[in-house]
C-alpha cells in the first residue's frame, strides 16, 4: 500500500514537472512569435521608407542629413541581432520619421502630393501595427519572465536553463521631447 502511494506521488510529481516544462516552452514560443511580428512590421516600415524618402527628397533638398540618417539606420538594422539593438534603432528611426513628418508641414506642395499622402498613411498604419506588436511582445515577455521567477516553475526553468528575455523598450529622454521644427531656413 505504501509503495502505491509513493508511486502515485512520483507520478503526480512527474506530471507536474512535464506540465510546468510545457508551459514554459509554450510561453517561450509565444515570445518568439511576438518578436517575429515586431520584426515583420519593422521590416515593412523599412521597406516603405525608400519610396517615402524618394518622394520627399524632391521637395526637401536641404534635408540631406535626415535622409543620410535614414540610410544609416536601414544599414544598421540589417546587422542588429538583439532586441535592445533593434529597439534602439527603432527609436532612432521613429524620431527621424517624426522629424520628416513635422518638416513636411512647411511644404504645401509635398503635402498635396498623392504619393506622399499614400506613403504617409501606410507609414502611420505600420506605426500603429508596430505599436500593437510591441505591446503584445512585452506582454508575452512579461508572462514568460514571470514564470521564470515564480515557484515552482522557477525550479524547472533553472533545471532546463530557460533564460529571461528583454522587453522591447524604445522610450528614451529624447523620445519624450516634442519634435523641434524650425521653418526659418525654408522661407
Amino acid at each position: 500500500m505504501v509503495g502505491l502511494i509513493i508511486l502515485a506521488i512520483l507520478v503526480i510529481i512527474v506530471i507536474a514537472i512535464i506540465a510546468i516544462y510545457n508551459g514554459l516552452v509554450k510561453a517561450r514560443i509565444k515570445v518568439d512569435n511576438a518578436w517575429s511580428q515586431i520584426d515583420v512590421q519593422l521590416q515593412r516600415r523599412f521597406d516603405l521608407i525608400p519610396n517615402f524618402v524618394e518622394t520627399v527628397k524632391g521637395y526637401m533638398t536641404h534635408e540631406s542629413e535626415t535622409f543620410e540618417k535614414i540610410a544609416e539606420l536601414r544599414s544598421s538594422w540589417a546587422n542588429a541581432g538583439s532586441v535592445p539593438e533593434k529597439a534602439k534603432l527603432d527609436n532612432e528611426l521613429s524620431d527621424t520619421l517624426k522629424t520628416i513628418m513635422a518638416i513636411s508641414e512647411g511644404y504645401p506642395d509635398l503635402k498635396a502630393n498623392q504619393n506622399f499622402s499614400e506613403l504617409s498613411e501606410e507609414l502611420r498604419n505600420t506605426e500603429n501595427k508596430i505599436s500593437f506588436a510591441r505591446q503584445f511582445y512585452n506582454d508575452a515577455v512579461t508572462i514568460y519572465n514571470t514564470k521564470l521567477e515564480v515557484f515552482p516553475s522557477n525550479v524547472i526553468a533553472n533545471m532546463f536553463h530557460f533564460k529571461a528575455r528583454d522587453l522591447f523598450n524604445t522610450e528614451s529622454d529624447e523620445a519624450r521631447k516634442n519634435v523641434k521644427v524650425d521653418f526659418g531656413s525654408n522661407q
